[in-house]
């Protein structure tokens, strides 16, 4: 079991379109209602095992504030207020897809984040930092920004979407915490990384694909009727991926060094979209599966994007110094909001 959850972790790319396809047949096919019972125990088997494998004592380590500081500036004061204003451009008359383009845009840094950042032999350490606080703000930050742009457009319930993240990330991330302390201290640092932490990832990528089918077989029928709406939510979802791109590679040049500037670009393009898609499907009612079509288009964008960008990084930034390949060759990417522990510890 955990060889094929290992392969379909490392081809998300196609495993996520797939179920795509398989939930749109199925919801077509029959009466799909009866699956909004399994989105609670999917989305806990989507985000608990991310958290086992972050190390939340990193965000205390110092030396990169002005790395850190410049990321959150772009993760909060842009990319959030873009994905608003494009999903008012584009989602006019569909202001639950606008939400969740919002999510999608609100929830920053990934497991891909560090998986990424080692792949173009950027600051480990740095991307680490940066998905422990993108992920702890962002939760915090997004019933405000939502409530704040979204109020006017639909009905929002800030205390049930706060609610909502809390039993979606703040549980999970105790658990989590308190579950990598317990096996750490039973199998010793370099065990739980070789041995058990690789697992976890596999387990996560069984709630999102679970998650996606769910989402997809409940809006099937509404995408049978208007079958360009995947066209057409791909359209925004690219403007913003590479706005972003642009943004962050513009400014890792200009004020960053070569691994910081890496760290940064995969710090603010790589979105949480497990949370987010979370959160659109739990906290918004049956109107929260528009929202969360949006978002798992996202998927295909955001790890199709991240593995273009790695071909270009060292034309972008130039090619890294001999003394930093040791502690960056062993990154691997594992799978969309998930960071491998074989060979980095985060």
């Amino acid at each position: 079991m955990w060889k094929i959850l290992g392969k379909i972790t490392k081809n998300l790319t196609i495993a996520i379109p797939v179920m795509m396809i398989a939930g749109f047949v199925f919801g077509i096919c029959f009466n799909a209602a009866f699956l909004k019972s399994f989105i609670i125990p999917f989305t806990f088997l989507m985000v608990y095992p991310m958290m086992v494998n972050l190390n939340i004592q990193k965000v205390f380590e110092g030396g990169d504030l002005k790395t850190q500081m410049l990321t959150q500036v772009i993760n909060f004061g842009i990319i959030p207020f873009l994905a608003y204003f494009i999903g008012v451009i584009f989602f006019k008359d569909h202001p639950y897809m606008a939400l969740g383009l919002l999510l999608a845009g609100l929830v920053p840094t990934s497991g891909m984040t560090i998986s990424w950042t080692g792949f173009a032999k950027g600051n480990l350490e740095a991307a680490v930092k940066m998905t422990v606080i993108g992920l702890t703000l962002g939760s915090i930050a997004t019933p405000f920004y939502v409530k704040f742009l979204m109020g006017a457009s639909i009905e929002i319930n800030f205390v049930k979407v706060m609610q909502q993240i809390v039993i979606i990330v703040f549980i999970p991330m105790i658990a989590g915490f308190i579950t990598r302390k317990l096996l750490v201290r039973k199998y010793g640092q370099k065990g739980f990384k070789q041995n058990i932490g690789p697992k976890f990832p596999a387990m996560s990528t069984l709630g999102v694909i679970g998650i996606v089918f769910i989402a997809m077989a409940l809006k099937a029928r509404g995408i049978a009727a208007s079958p360009s709406m995947l066209l057409y939510i791909l359209v925004p979802l690219t403007i913003i991926y590479a706005f972003n791109y642009i943004l962050s590679s513009v400014a890792g040049r200009l004020f960053l060094p070569r691994g910081d500037a890496i760290a940064l670009v995969y710090g603010s393009v790589m979105r949480n979209l497990s949370i987010a898609l979370a959160i659109a499907i739990n906290a918004f009612g049956k109107e929260g599966a528009s929202a969360a079509l949006v978002v798992a288009i996202a998927y295909i964008i955001q790890v199709q994007s991240a593995a273009w960008y790695v071909k270009f990084t060292d034309k972008i930034f130039g090619a890294p110094d001999s003394e930093d390949l040791p502690t960056q060759k062993s990154a691997v990417p594992a799978s969309e909001d998930q960071a491998t522990t074989k060979t980095v510890n985060i």
